[in-house]
């Protein structure tokens, strides 16, 4: 309770004091945080905004000074690739080019990090995490209800069970595809929690002995657990149903008992579902899946953050006729074996990702009529509004440990990691919150920041909780600082360059070699295919024997399905096999992706540059028409594909970089636009939304698309939201 005092007591010592304030703010956000934000607070209207004044000049100029750092870097690499034009490239040489102009720094002596107060679902528990736009609020419920999920649901209604011999998936409930659904469960718990004796499918019953559970097999012999530690607790649900609480690998899950119930009741053993512990952490996120360019935007972004911190966001639609409320799901509680209850969290931590360094925002100006750095604005508003968490005027917590996670993207080094440092330093002094309390999560999808990884952590030691890979931004930024020296391979061969193993794995060697395990995330990249759930069951292992101790899928269904391979595989065991092998080399992420000459024939050249434009066009329709910064969009083959701003950098690069070293011609990518567009109309036909591009050509939308491809060059860090932002202003 001291620390509560503390906070209201600054808060009501600063509340009578009034300072004149020169910023610009829109009305309606001004409303907002007057009516909405700020009470329950007790922090004065005049405080918050003479603080975010204070705030704007202590970093403003300093965030431009960043931005100039990064132009000027990208100026003298150009310059240097333009002067070694048609030479091998000399990795010696470049590695002292790069420590000369101060893009590589010094490497850092070994250390380790100091978070502290970080919550479990953060040090100790590897999982599936949910990204998903915080400004749509039916979706940020949905992610951060997405803590459990039902096993015999994800199953049934995708692909990982097939349709063979009558197992089809329309209609109404089928018993053939239900009895292939339970085989696969009762195989999931032979190889989680395997039995003594016999296998699952051969349970009648499961009854307690001294706080023990025994199980009863078809033949009336009795068994237990191989790990009998494996088994936590019960629920009681009434009338004969109940759940049994198991736990393996950190990971809970419960096995749903109800023979009253139509699947329960034609069940040997009475099993309804079973309930998986799934998306652990979820990223609510206000930048890269978002289409926020304005206030009204801004507003729908930190109210729905509000409301999830305060525990209180709703939101009603219509769901096959049904009408229905979606609000967060409460706390599971269940009896342990020695008798004491336990509550589960019913929901997923939260984390927020807060939008970039380069970006503004019109929401807010200066007195010199300048848009402020958003970056700044999330920070602050941000964190504001988790107070209400911190201070428990939320119906359910999320952080228990009163921390504020902060997941930052698109910073290039250690001197913007610094800076968001000492932006959140300084907003916790306004706020009084005790230092290091906001944690920062360090996006490493530039290339920059890639290469002095462990430098950019020491800066963040105190309050670093996560690193990233991302494949999309961080080739995007490959192909933008390397413009100048050459064209890149095809983005399928991509995939296969050396540079590539060398990211991924120098991102896990550096963060076990600064004491991550246990106590900080490592994460891996998106899943892309939500409807490919099959293939991201057989393939999607690949992430937690990487060491990665959480990585993205696109939907609750797919974290539900992704978490059974953190049942099969012991993160921590990986992670220590991992400490003792060879360490991922300089050397080789420092080797650019450059295509080898007159390698691909103009067919060749026409597929890529379709493949890249419709991509870009499918994305771009519905950002700038539609707002919508990330859904499923059919690619090229008509295969959904989860897309967002780092997906359309990586197109729009890769044709500006062949564009620039003529292996097309504008016109060729313009006409290669407008046959694309066409395709694009044809997929979107049933949305009654859309609109349509062809046969004029002349919308806002086609334009930007165009424009993506053809002055991608001129982009900052080749990043897509200058062009979008305009774009989507204009359309709004």
């Amino acid at each position: 309770m001291k620390f509560f005092k503390n906070i209201l007591t600054i808060f009501s010592s600063k509340k009578n004091e009034i300072k004149e304030i020169s910023l610009k703010i829109s009305p309606a956000l001004e409303e907002f945080v007057k009516s909405e934000m700020l009470p329950g607070l007790n922090i004065s209207e005049n405080y918050f905004w003479s603080s975010f004044e204070n705030l704007l000049n202590k970093f403003h100029q300093r965030n431009i000074d960043l931005l100039d750092t990064r132009k000027q870097l990208q100026a003298k690499i150009n310059e240097w690739h333009l002067e070694r034009k048609d030479k091998d490239l000399n990795i010696d040489e470049y590695k002292d080019f790069l420590e000369d102009i101060g893009y590589l720094y010094p490497r850092s002596k070994d250390f380790s990090i100091t978070t502290w107060n970080v919550d479990p679902e953060i040090r100790k528990i590897a999982g599936p995490q949910l990204v998903v736009p915080v400004m749509n609020a039916r979706f940020a419920l949905n992610a951060a209800n997405a803590r459990w999920g039902s096993l015999y649901d994800a199953l049934y209604g995708t692909d990982i069970i097939s349709e063979d011999n009558g197992a089809v998936r329309e209609g109404g409930y089928n018993p053939i595809r239900g009895d292939k659904v339970i085989a696969f469960s009762k195989s999931f718990l032979d190889e989680t929690i395997p039995l003594k004796n016999g296998n699952y499918d051969k349970v009648i019953n499961f009854e307690f002995v001294d706080s023990e559970l025994l199980i009863i097999l078809q033949d009336n012999t009795k068994t237990s657990l191989v790990d009998k530690d494996k088994y936590i607790g019960y629920m009681d649900k009434g009338e004969g149903a109940y759940g049994l609480l198991f736990k393996n690998n950190n990971l809970h899950f419960e096995i749903q008992i109800d023979r009253s119930h139509p699947i329960g009741q034609n069940d040997l053993s009475g099993i309804k579902d079973i309930l998986m512990e799934s998306a652990v952490t979820t990223i609510q996120d206000c930048e890269d899946s978002v289409a926020a360019v304005d206030a009204d935007d801004k507003i729908i972004v930190y109210r729905n953050w509000l409301g999830l911190m305060k525990g209180n966001l709703k939101r009603s639609f219509d769901k096959n006729g049904k009408f229905i409320t979606r609000e967060l799901a409460k706390d599971r509680k269940y009896l342990l074996k020695n008798g004491k209850m336990i509550l589960l969290p019913g929901r997923s931590l939260m984390l927020i990702r807060n939008v970039g360094h380069l970006m503004t925002n019109p929401a807010i100006k200066n007195d010199r009529g300048n848009e402020v750095p958003e970056g700044i604005m999330d920070a602050f508003f941000t964190s504001c509004i988790s107070i209400h968490d911190i201070i428990g005027n939320g119906t359910y917590k999320n952080s228990k440990t009163k921390s504020i996670y902060i997941v930052k993207p698109k910073m290039h080094g250690p001197d913007e990691v610094q800076f968001s440092c000492d932006l959140f330093s300084e907003i916790e002094k306004i706020f009084n919150l005790p230092q290091n309390t906001i944690k920062i999560g360090i996006m490493d999808e530039e290339r920059r920041t890639t290469l002095n990884l462990k430098e950019c952590i020491e800066v963040a030691k105190d309050r670093v909780i996560f690193i990233n890979t991302g494949f999309l931004d961080r080739t995007g930024d490959e192909i933008h600082t390397s413009m100048e020296a050459g064209p890149m391979v095809t983005k399928a061969e991509m995939k296969n360059q050396k540079w590539i193993k060398a990211y991924e794995n120098w991102n896990v060697d550096v963060g076990l070699g600064v004491g991550f395990k246990g106590n900080a995330q490592i994460g891996k990249g998106m899943w892309p295919m939500p409807d490919e759930m099959l293939e991201m069951y057989k393939t999607k292992t690949v992430h937690p024997k990487s060491g990665a101790n959480c990585a993205w899928v696109p939907s609750p269904t797919a974290a539900t399905l992704h978490a059974i391979h953190y049942h099969q595989i012991f993160v921590q065991s990986e992670q220590e096999r991992i400490l003792n092998r060879e360490k991922a080399k300089l050397d080789d992420l420092l080797k650019i992706p450059i295509l080898k000459k007159d390698t691909l024939s103009s067919e060749e050249i026409n597929a890529e540059l379709e493949n890249n434009a419709q991509g870009i066009l499918g994305y771009v329709v519905r950002w700038v028409d539609q707002g919508i910064g990330c859904s499923k969009v059919p690619d090229i083959n008509d295969i959904g594909l989860m897309e967002d701003r780092a997906t359309c950098r990586i197109s729009s690069q890769h044709i500006s970089n062949w564009l620039h070293h003529g292996l097309c011609s504008e016109e060729q990518v313009i006409e290669t636009m407008k046959k694309m567009a066409i395709v694009v109309d044809e997929q979107n036909k049933n949305d009654v939304n859309y609109k349509k591009m062809a046969p004029s050509f002349d919308g806002i939308a086609f334009k930007a698309a165009c424009d993506l491809a053809i002055k991608g060059k001129d982009q900052p860090s080749g990043y897509t939201e200058p062009i979008l932002h305009e774009m989507r202003l204009k359309r709004k």
